[in-house]
């Protein structure tokens, strides 16, 4: 439960301010606002062209972006985009995001019955639904806890420029309680950025309250599968379909609705508009800037690479190991957010030439 009464009016508690968006992805539209604010008032005027896109559906698989991007194309095309939906390492350590998982969706709908049983008259020989659903769904992890889909693209190994993440940091960050076992193999971060998982993010189940004794005829659950940079969505969304056809227990009858389907993102650092973002973020925070990988997804950036190909996509943020975005009591930290706005302006400043990266050495 939410520490305050209303979570949609923030409310700040120490260092940080707490409010469902606050992070994700409030702070990412104050955070160019604000930098355009700061380059106006210090330069009388912007050092580039630029143009402010604030896309309010990406949680829900940005159906109207493709659209947008038709439309207006002329006005949207750029040299680089700033894509501020991301995190930093920690707080106090900013971070450029190179990679990000895909995802895709689907609901898997179990019957066994053409209507509700009495659980006592003919529990035994039927099984119900939602036992069924939960045979069903456990075999989707091998018994280390990795995705059991076959055919996917996977990677052991994360990239050698991202930083280690211990376990008893992970640990700490995730609430993880004591005793409870981490699962998969292979590297932590990759676990975390480059190898697919599955989710099951919600099944219709009779509640509690009104349980009874009955034999549910029919159950639906909804699986999502993050996807390793690399893989085609529609083919892992194909894999999984014909997995889940394959471990029907029982013979029940199952129907699959294909959902949300979006591409991961590799991208690099090493290019001018990524080096100049290490520089601002270094600069902003005072401390070197690191490149990390992200187990979420944004799957326009696809769509917007494939419309400007010429542009170079950097991917930054507010978020931290607090965050707790799509959790209770979101937050973000406000510090942070004060260098994230200094670092873009930085950026801005720096890709429309009115300041000059010093010279190393």
């Amino acid at each position: 439960a939410w520490a305050q009464a209303d979570p949609f009016t923030a409310e700040r508690r120490g260092d940080r301010l707490f409010g469902r968006g606050t992070a994700d992805d409030g702070a990412g539209v104050i955070s160019h606002v604000h930098a355009l604010r700061v380059l106006d008032e210090l330069l009388g005027g912007l050092p580039c062209s630029v143009t402010v896109f604030i896309e309010g559906e990406e949680e829900v698989g940005s159906p109207s972006f493709e659209n947008l991007l038709a439309a207006y194309r002329d006005r949207l095309e750029a040299d680089v985009i700033v894509v501020a939906d991301s995190s930093n390492w920690k707080v106090g350590v900013p971070a450029l995001t190179t990679s990000l998982r895909g995802v895709v969706q689907v609901d898997a709908r179990l019957d066994v019955l053409d209507h509700a049983l009495h659980s006592g008259q003919y529990g035994g020989p039927v099984l119900d639904a939602v036992t069924s659903m939960c045979r069903l769904v456990a075999t989707l992890h091998d018994e280390a806890g990795d995705v059991a889909v076959p055919g996917l693209v996977s990677r052991a190994q994360a990239a050698p420029d991202f930083p280690e993440y211990p376990e008893e940091a992970f640990r700490a960050d995730a609430g993880v309680l004591d005793g409870v076992e981490l699962a998969g193999t292979g590297d932590l971060t990759a676990r975390l950025w480059t190898k697919p998982t599955i989710t099951v993010i919600g099944m219709d189940v009779t509640p509690l309250h009104l349980a009874g004794n009955v034999l549910a005829p029919s159950c639906t659950a909804r699986i999502s599968m993050r996807l390793a940079p690399g893989q085609d969505p529609a083919a892992a969304q194909a894999a999984l379909v014909a997995y889940l056809k394959q471990q029907v227990p029982f013979g029940a009858r199952l129907t699959v609705s294909q959902g949300e389907a979006g591409p991961a993102f590799d991208g690099s650092s090493d290019t001018p508009a990524g080096r100049a973002a290490h520089w601002a973020l270094s600069t902003a925070f005072g401390e070197n800037c690191v490149d990390i990988g992200q187990g979420g997804s944004i799957p326009f950036i696809s769509t917007l690479q494939e419309t400007f190909p010429g542009a170079q996509v950097l991917v930054t943020g507010i978020e931290d190991p607090d965050t707790r975005a799509h959790s209770e009591d979101e937050s973000m930290h406000l510090g942070d957010l004060e260098k994230i706005v200094t670092a873009e302006a930085l950026l801005l400043a720096r890709l429309g030439g009115a300041v000059d990266e010093p010279a190393k050495g």
